[in-house]
């Protein structure tokens, strides 16, 4: 059957276009290039957190290959490396305050869950935890940058390839942040990129940076 549309028939128009936008909102709003606003610069020589564990303390590598160090050196940021191997986000948040009042970041970089998922905490509450990071920085205006961390699952064991926690996106869209995703799932499934399961080595770091450069480039972070 072929359908034919008369241009004289405005209403049943506009009924299919008030239609397209009740079911298919998210692609008009592609069509028209509608875009999502963008963060305000970061200069060169502002003080930025990067909070978390030991991927962000930069176990499996030299204090000088981990991540805040070379973002560091790639930015031109002050970048405060607050990682502490084995923490979880309990203990992570619990620092938080401390670090906002001392350190005043233009921008928190905040990578935790990783110890919450091999200690087989909630998911619930470790969401609940980062919740409160989310919500503390929220109050002081500081923007956050929220890392993926990847979860321990069978199908990861099995096959080599992490995939990140799905409380993450969930976190990013509720208290919209920016979100870096798959950086730490892509490097920790590449062997040559790790110095053991859960670490990075020197090359994993870097590539690790580069990935999140792109996203705070992407964010409006990074001129």
């Amino acid at each position: 059957m072929k359908l034919i549309f008369d241009p004289s028939r405005r209403d049943a128009l506009q009924m299919l276009r008030t239609a397209a936008v009740l079911t298919g909102g998210s692609a008009l709003l592609a069509a028209c290039g509608k875009k999502s606003a963008k963060a305000a610069a970061i200069p060169a020589g502002s003080t930025v957190l990067a909070l978390g564990d030991s991927l962000t303390q930069g176990v499996g590598a030299s204090a000088d290959t981990a991540y805040p160090r070379v973002l560091a050196e790639r930015t031109g940021w002050k970048v405060v490396n607050a990682g502490i191997s084995g923490e979880t986000s309990s203990q992570i948040g619990s620092r938080l305050p401390g670090l906002l009042d001392e350190h005043q970041p233009a921008l928190v970089i905040l990578c935790a869950g990783g110890n919450d998922w091999l200690q087989r905490n909630s998911a619930q509450g470790t969401q609940d935890e980062i919740s409160r990071m989310l919500q503390l920085c929220k109050s002081k205006a500081i923007p956050v940058l929220l890392v993926a961390v990847p979860e321990l699952s069978m199908s990861a064991a099995l096959t080599g390839r992490m995939k990140d926690h799905p409380i993450y996106k969930t976190l990013a869209q509720d208290y919209k942040v920016a979100l870096l995703a798959d950086a730490w799932s892509d490097v920790l499934s590449d062997k040559a990129l790790r110095a053991d399961q859960v670490h990075a080595n020197a090359q994993g770091y870097a590539r690790f940076t580069e990935l999140l450069a792109a996203q705070a480039k992407a964010s409006g972070f990074l001129a």
